[in-house]
């Protein structure tokens, strides 16, 4: 055993309390408290985008992930990180979890340690001599939130960096509908049990992003920025680490190879059990109408006070009593899907905006009826359905909500 191996190696236990998450030949994955952190027990090859001890890197022996500060309103982290610097942070944390900071490629987040989550995939059939040792082992650790940060490639800036410094984007460059970003950030530590080629490991983070992005569209998640739909968020980092070891460097990571989908598989799955924990994210409880619309307007609660203007007291009550056998029912939500995939068709100009009035009011039809459990009046409800207006739904969605409710028990 080197010395750098064998230094590593004593360090695994120096976290106090801390809960062993992970043991693999090479790696140790430990966590206690705000710190997860991943001690590389042999040399590895280390992509990250860390601040201090960022890009490719051999002379890393620590991968840290840890809570910074609060999701919302934690002032006071902000300040000692802007008052010390990035690099004096840095070394602050590495000398909190006890680990010499010049070998630390370490993230940022509000996210909870508690909520990481670890998936590993195995290969053996990449073992020539059949022993285990040998197999193709890629592990990916994420935690994840994406409620208030969650943003599309390509959204409008709020920041622009310049020779002198950084400055704010004129108000002018955002859409006036943008909220207030909050907190979310998706941070993944990927490790390979093979040495990669330099193209190899950047190819892996090209893999890697479009299994985070493919989280996100199983999940719906829109941008906090744009009516887009997210593809991860503004505040994202990871650490890749590929093991040098005595093994013929791996020269392929897409999806058409098996180390591809590896990562593919593990990053994808393990940003879904992450977002489950961290933001409560179930597959199942994203069907809502909010969850469907809401990067257009839908919001809950504009949506109640859309209904004022079309249900008298009693109804009405009765509606907010009921919300979740409203704005979850499952064939509502279908048409609320349906809805917003109409919407983004009209932007993206696959359907032709002569058609948006008509179309929308189909799925608004849909809509109605489902929620009055009446398919047959379906017809009906079309007719009634006027209001259509591509840049605006939410006065659509509530005359068919109401449309629905008012038939229901009429």
């Amino acid at each position: 055993m080197d010395a750098l191996t064998s230094s590593a190696a004593a360090a695994a236990t120096h976290l106090p309390g801390a809960e062993v998450l992970l043991r693999q030949p090479g790696l140790c994955i430990e966590r206690a408290g705000r710190y997860l952190l991943a001690i590389l027990t042999e040399p590895h090859q280390v992509l990250s985008t860390c601040a201090v001890n960022g890009g490719l890197r051999a002379n890393l022996r620590y991968l840290l992930n840890h809570q910074s500060c609060e999701g919302k309103d934690h002032q006071e982290r902000h300040d000692l990180i802007k008052g010390i610097g990035l690099d004096g942070y840095h070394h602050q944390v590495c000398g909190d979890a006890n680990i010499p900071g010049g070998s630390v490629a370490m993230m940022g987040t509000a996210a909870n340690m508690n909520y990481a989550s670890i998936l590993t995939i195995r290969d053996s059939a990449t073992s020539a001599t059949g022993n285990p040792a040998d197999e193709l082992v890629v592990t990916a650790v994420v935690t994840a939130g994406v409620q208030g940060n969650a943003a599309c490639a390509g959204d409008p800036a709020t920041w622009r960096e310049t020779d002198t410094g950084w400055e704010k984007v004129a108000p002018l460059d955002i859409p006036p509908a943008a909220p207030h970003a909050l907190a979310g950030t998706i941070n993944t530590m990927l490790l390979i049990n093979r040495p990669l080629t330099e193209g190899a490991l950047a190819r892996a983070v090209v893999t890697m992003t479009e299994a985070k992005s493919a989280a996100l569209t199983r999940l719906a998640i829109g941008s906090r920025y744009s009516p887009d739909a997210a593809t991860g968020t503004g505040t994202d980092q990871f650490c890749i680490a590929a093991c040098l070891s005595q093994h013929k460097p791996l020269a392929a990571a897409s999806q058409h190879v098996r180390l591809g989908e590896m990562i593919g598989l593990t990053v994808r799955d393990a940003t879904l059990e992450a977002l489950r924990w961290q933001n409560g994210l179930e597959a199942s409880y994203t069907r809502g109408v909010f969850h469907a619309l809401e990067r257009f307007g839908v919001k809950e609660k504009a949506l109640l006070s859309a209904l004022e203007e079309h249900l008298e007291v009693r109804p009405l009550e009765l509606l907010r009593a009921n919300d979740k056998s409203v704005f979850y029912e499952p064939m509502v939500s279908a048409a609320a899907y349906a809805m917003a995939a109409v919407l983004d068709r009209v932007r993206y100009q696959t359907l032709p905006a002569t058609l948006a009035h008509d179309a929308l009011r189909h799925q608004a039809a849909s809509m109605a009826s489902a929620l009055a459990a009446r398919p047959g009046d379906w017809p009906s409800f079309y007719q009634q359905l006027r209001v259509a207006d591509v840049s605006h739904p939410l006065p659509l969605v509530a005359q068919a909500i109401a449309l629905g409710w008012t038939a229901k028990w009429s």
